[in-house]
């Protein structure tokens, strides 16, 4: 596996959940989120991928359990141009379905309330799609 960080986005209309891993891509971490704002958006994502210098970025996909596409990928898709706006990094879609699912059921094993942790929960999602993602790379 290719040394440097990663970074990894769950896209929502209200908050971006955002999760990183260290350089040797052992520790997967929640960042935080960003809140979905087009005045200050591209700006707080320029920041944050300038900070973290990721060597590949990926973007949870929200397919239908179907696997049928609607509404939310054209603005996940929406955002993945924004974010090949702002960095040359690879950017590589991961299935997301369930993704937020398997968030509130670590959190609710770890004793956090997920009605009072709304942020914590879209953080924990991006969580998953990084480690989706990471498990890709070692096939």
């Amino acid at each position: 596996m290719l040394r440097g960080r990663r970074i990894a986005f769950d896209y929502g209309d209200v908050r971006i959940g955002v999760a990183a891993c260290d350089a040797d891509a052992i520790l997967v971490s929640p960042v935080g989120v960003i809140k979905n704002s087009s005045k200050t958006l591209k700006g707080e994502l320029s920041d944050l991928l300038g900070e973290i210098l990721p060597i590949t970025i990926y973007c949870g996909w929200p397919a239908h359990l179907s696997g049928t596409l609607g509404e939310a990928t054209e603005k996940v898709g929406a955002f993945i141009e924004l974010l090949t706006s702002l960095t040359s990094a690879p950017i590589i879609k991961v299935d997301e379905r369930l993704s937020t699912v398997s968030a509130q059921s670590r959190l609710r094993e770890a004793g956090v309330n997920s009605r009072k942790s709304k942020e914590l929960i879209d953080a924990m999602a991006a969580v998953t799609i990084l480690e989706q993602g990471l498990a890709s790379e070692e096939i």
